[in-house]
């Protein structure tokens, strides 16, 4: 079946999905939920902190980076989880490199959080 969609309902449609999406990831993903407030909070922190607009744009987008990575996370574990809970040696491969990208976002989020905040106050 081709999807006949187009223009602006393709686009409503379309945001419907990401809502649904976002409160799937509240709702059943802790990790999501725990990023998700520690990124508010580092974002509040941004807008708090006497830093020029470029620094609070890096720091603001290194905690959203991580947000959005764990999305991405929890969807490879939603569908590997669909396909079956036998544990087999891709499925588990999958999550973990999934797991291993929130990792190293995260500490990408760090590494730009110290050198930045660093910079403006040496």
């Amino acid at each position: 079946m081709v999807n006949k969609t187009k223009g602006l309902m393709r686009i409503v449609k379309a945001s419907g999905y990401s809502y649904q999406g976002l409160l799937a990831a509240w709702r059943y993903e802790a990790a999501f939920r725990q990023e998700l407030l520690m990124a508010v909070l580092a974002v509040l922190l941004a807008f708090w902190l006497d830093v020029d607009s470029v620094t609070r744009i890096l720091l603001i987008g290194s905690v959203w980076l991580v947000v959005v990575v764990e999305m991405i996370n929890c969807a490879i574990e939603a569908v590997v989880d669909r396909i079956g809970t036998e544990q087999h040696e891709l499925s588990g491969r999958a999550k973990d490199m999934g797991s291993a990208a929130v990792l190293l976002t995260i500490v990408l989020a760090l590494v730009v959080w110290v050198i930045l905040l660093w910079q403006h106050w040496r």
